[in-house]
């Protein structure tokens, strides 16, 4: 499945994205073909509709597959895609958390060793835009660099998750770009400023469960920078991957629904190009995941 937030005369809603890249609005789309409980219904966001779990995910797919089906729900619960706006996927995370090193390909570009374990930093959620949202480049910073990446997205709340429960723990994935003041982040000898300014945690266009995406350690993922391609590899270099992130982070963290996991960048980072490439106002940037879709932002 695919769902995304989105919204529409300045109303924001979540749905199901349908196979015509539609979308039907979820909880009017349980109260037309459903009946299910007041709490599906009410929903106001889609991290609201996943902490329901097992009910949420089986009513969603259920409905798609009454609309595959022929099935009609009520005027004005199908969107046509240009009739709305998208935001990130979970608008109101409690937590972004993020992995730094975490593929072969950046390691081996900075010329340092593999880590021996998970490297983790965090982003503040104030740092998260949506699709289409302008990245702003704060005054203070002449060296901001994006960075392409895979971001896992929480359905369960917990501690203390193995790496076999982990995958049952993720509500699905979604594109991130994280973006990066490098003369901040270097200066500080830490990462979370350079990493947590305002607009720099873009976060989009979909949250694609793993159903659709067969095994998200075998995605092509790719930066491209005013069109030109700048980062290019696969997940399948990942150093740790997505069920080891989760449950090693989880051993000392609560994970709750709607949390993100930024799982690290491939190599093709501007800081680390010969010369560096740093972004300036007027650039769009285009992270692409295979399977998932493209993260588009312009920079201000």
């Amino acid at each position: 499945m695919k769902f995304c937030s989105f919204s529409h005369r300045d109303r924001a809603r979540f749905g199901l994205v349908l196979p015509d890249d539609s979308i039907v609005d979820l909880p009017q789309a349980v109260q037309s073909l459903l009946g299910k409980p007041d709490s599906l219904v009410d929903s106001p966001d889609l991290k609201s509709w996943l902490s329901q779990g097992a009910v949420a995910m089986e009513s969603a797919q259920e409905i798609l597959r009454l609309l595959e089906g022929g099935a009609e729900v009520d005027s004005g619960a199908v969107y046509e895609k240009d009739q709305v706006r998208l935001l990130a996927p979970i608008p109101n995370p409690g937590k972004i958390i993020a992995i730094g090193l975490n593929y072969r390909d950046h390691a081996e570009e900075q010329n340092v060793p593999l880590p021996k374990s998970p490297l983790i930093f965090a982003k503040f959620p104030s740092s998260l835009i949506g699709p289409d949202d302008e990245i702003r480049l704060p005054e203070i910073s002449q060296k901001v660099d994006p960075e392409a990446e895979l971001c896992v997205v929480m359905l369960k709340n917990g501690r203390g998750f193995s790496s076999e429960s982990a995958r049952d723990a993720i509500a699905g994935y979604t594109v991130g770009n994280d973006v990066s003041a490098r003369d901040l982040q270097f200066s500080d000898r830490q990462w979370v400023r350079g990493k947590s300014c305002d607009t720099f945690a873009p976060c989009g266009p979909f949250l694609v469960t793993e159903d659709e995406l067969e095994d998200p350690h075998q995605l092509d993922i790719d930066l491209r920078l005013n069109g030109n391609l700048q980062q290019s590899s696969n997940t399948r270099n990942l150093i740790f991957d997505c069920y080891t992130l989760v449950s090693y982070i989880s051993q000392t963290i609560t994970l709750e629904t709607g949390d993100l996991i930024f799982t690290g960048t491939p190599d093709g980072v501007g800081v680390f190009r010969n010369p560096p490439v740093f972004l300036k106002s007027g650039d769009v940037v285009e992270v692409k995941i295979e399977k998932i879709g493209t993260l588009r932002n312009r920079v201000s």
